[in-house]
């Protein structure tokens, strides 16, 4: 392939994730250059972004992007397949852009620089950060002698990363390094744009274990440069997120805040230090007043681009290609801090291997398996489970003491996780799958609940299980639509606009469906149960039914004579307990919820007695949250994003009531032992429970 570029310069995007838009959109804005495809194997993701952009040729795999006679290619995709892709773009006759780091070792880019020589091609790496505006004014202002001799450089990154949403796991999940390849390499090259060559690097690398998502959070560097010391400091816990770098120099300061865009240079001034350092400080804070918002209003009228660095980056290398001059950033400078990081980093994936690899450890067969035991329902199962003499696995997130104590076999993993899940389903008699997303953003509810159900329903499948218990939940039922005057029972309507609703509601029906085509199409011998809100002790501090919690706030919407589908911990254990061993059971769907009434007055008057000033509760006729829904629907639209709160959401509020107990009587043989009053006198302590959890005590008695 001819790859001269004598006339309107032609460039292929590999990767249809997040960076892509802005390399797309920065060459956009160049007249001599043509976006003529997008390649990705998500070909429904490359079709969304080749549809904003306007984009003809989408493709899922490089080979195809050939026809679009591309001259170079932007390879956008994750490290770990930039070699492979860069050798086949250059085999195709492509100059190459490669987004950083250039590879996951040095081995891999020397073949992707020698393969370049081999070819005579162009190849560069994107080291954006030398683009950002901040910096390059920084680097400017070193040029000049404005801090004097430099001393030192610190860089301050604070990052977080999308969840992990099911499936096998993804490289910043399972690379151990995977952090430091990501953003640590940022550190490295900017070190040595003020500093010169680093001659001596120390990596250290710690995990917190708040990170759901990362095994090491925590990346500290310290480098030994040719003109001073640097340090780089990334975290993926320090909020809010910082992205600072400061220069220190014998007669200067720079500090640059990179997601204010703003830079500020402190030099020794006259008079007495401490004056000095006052009237900086404060000349700073009143340009400050005027810089920031200047840069905001910049940024609202698209004077100020997002992700300027990576921009500018993507325009430099297409320029350069144009000019046929060499790129601002060559190959070997692409390798060097992989050379530098290659082997703390090394170190860091062979200790989350072994770890990852302990998780299999050869398991003895057991009773029950229980998901989500670490939640509040899942706790009181496997106290019972095991009170009953059962031999009982737990499948957890994160490792807990507590659990260990109790439970026979703790295997630790993401419900999401294919491989962790086949691995804790093996061996297991009974699987009651209590487990599922209670927070987060889409991501983590789409990876815990529904790839989790799908995960087990198909381990369940594969070997062979007694019996599934699924415990699914009343948000699947109509709210907003259903008649308060007829009976609700398992054949109720289901909600019709689940998305409406939010990510809870859309992935718990979901994976309800899971299960039950599981059971229609396969087989599978299993139960669905449907509780209603589950109460007990340490549930005073979630919001009831009908009920929001908004800046510590309780408001509890519409009249407090509503009556709440409640129904004691301790009960629903019993009915999974019988729903696992009562023939009738199998393939049904059972509502559980207790018969007695109480009222969303009366429940939240006793919360407000045991909480005291620890709650601050309001009331809110229905009309006036919906007044409020109104303007905020209004407001999502202006700003085309989703918004929290809608009209929809405000007519689903209204708790379920008016059951139709009837199959879980007669199917499971379920009655309430403790009971709801009973129940809810234990809880707000005016009653305790003995021992073995059957009986209830008054406290007067003792």
């Amino acid at each position: 392939m001819n790859a001269s570029v004598d006339q309107r310069l032609r460039i292929g995007i590999v990767g249809a994730g997040y960076v892509a838009r802005y390399h797309i959109e920065a060459l956009k804005r160049l007249d001599y250059v043509q976006v003529v495809g997008i390649c990705d194997l998500d070909r429904e993701a490359a079709g969304k972004l080749a549809q904003t952009f306007g984009i003809e040729c989408v493709v899922s795999d490089l080979a195809e992007l050939a026809d679009c006679r591309p001259h170079a290619i932007y390879v956008l995709t994750p490290p770990s397949s930039h070699c492979a892709l860069t050798l086949r773009a250059l085999d195709m006759g492509c100059h190459v852009f490669v987004e950083k780091p250039m590879a996951d070792s040095v081995a891999e880019c020397d073949a992707m620089i020698a393969k370049a020589h081999e070819k005579g091609l162009v190849l560069s790496v994107d080291h954006s950060d030398l683009f950002d505006p901040m910096v390059m004014r920084a680097r400017e202002l070193v040029a000049s002698g404005a801090c004097g001799d430099l001393v030192a450089v610190d860089v301050w990154r604070s990052s977080d990363y999308p969840a992990y949403g099911g499936g096998p796991l993804p490289g910043m999940v399972a690379q151990g390094s995977y952090p430091f390849r990501d953003l640590g390499v940022h550190g490295l090259y900017t070190l040595e744009a003020f500093l010169g060559n680093i001659g001596q690097l120390d990596i250290r690398y710690r995990s917190t274990g708040k990170s759901s998502t990362l095994k090491f959070d925590e990346w500290h560097a310290t480098a030994e440069c040719a003109s001073g010391t640097g340090r780089v400091m990334l975290s993926w816990n320090i909020r809010p997120m910082l992205n600072r770098i400061v220069v220190q120099g014998t007669r200067g300061v720079i500090e640059i805040d990179r997601f204010l865009q703003v830079c500020h240079v402190r030099r020794v001034l006259p008079g007495p230090k401490f004056i000095g350092i006052v009237l900086g400080a404060f000349f700073d804070a009143v340009r400050d007043v005027f810089r920031i918002p200047w840069n905001v209003l910049r940024f609202a009228t698209g004077r100020l681009k997002s992700s300027p660095g990576i921009q500018a980056g993507a325009q430099a290398f297409a320029q350069a290609l144009r000019d046929g001059k060499a790129p601002p950033v060559s190959a070997e400078d692409g390798r060097r801090p992989i050379a530098l990081m290659e082997a703390a980093c090394r170190r860091a994936d062979e200790e989350r291997k072994q770890e990852l690899e302990a998780r299999y450890e050869t398991l003895a067969p057991v009773d029950a398996l229980v998901t989500g035991a670490s939640g509040f329902l899942g706790r009181a199962l496997l106290g019972a489970l095991r009170r009953n003499g059962q031999r009982v696995r737990v499948l957890v997130r994160r490792p807990d003491p507590r659990l260990a104590a109790l439970a026979d076999q703790v295997v630790v993993g993401d419900l999401g996780d294919p491989r962790i899940v086949e691995h804790a389903v093996q061996g297991a008699g009974t699987v009651f799958h209590v487990g599922a997303a209670m927070g987060g953003g889409p991501r983590d509810f789409e990876a815990g609940t529904v790839w989790g159900t799908r995960n087990i329903v198909n381990a369940c499948l594969r070997h062979a299980t007694q019996k599934l218990v699924y415990v699914s939940s009343m948000s699947v039922l109509d709210h907003a639509g259903r008649d308060p005057a007829i009976a609700i029972h398992e054949g109720s309507a289901l909600e019709p606009h689940p998305d409406w609703r939010g990510s809870y509601t859309q992935t718990k029906l979901t994976a309800e469906m899971l299960v039950r085509d599981a059971v229609r199409e396969h087989g599978l011998p299993a139960v669905i149960l449907r509780p209603g809100q589950i109460i007990g002790p340490g549930s005073e501090n979630t919001t009831p039914n009908g009920t929001l919690a908004i800046a510590g706030r309780w408001i509890a919407v519409g009249s407090p004579s509503q009556t709440l589908p409640l129904v004691y911990v301790d009960d629903v254990v019993d009915a999974l307990l019988l729903a696992a061993h009562a023939p009738a059971a199998q393939g049904q769907l059972v509502h559980v919820v207790d018969p007695a009434i109480v009222t969303q007055g009366e429940y939240l008057e006793r919360v407000r007695r045991k909480r005291g000033k620890g709650l601050r509760l309001m009331r809110w006729p229905t009309w006036l949250l919906l007044t409020l829904a109104v303007g905020v629907e209004g407001l999502g639209k202006v700003l085309h994003c989703a918004v929290p709160l809608t009209r929809y959401r405000v007519r689903s509020l209204r708790p379920l009531a008016n059951f139709d107990q009837r199959v879980a009587r007669e199917v499971l043989g379920w009655e309430p032992r403790v009971g709801l009053r009973r129940g809810m006198d234990v809880m707000f302590g005016d009653e305790v429970v003995g021992a073995e959890g059957g009986v209830v005590v008054p406290v007067s008695d003792k």
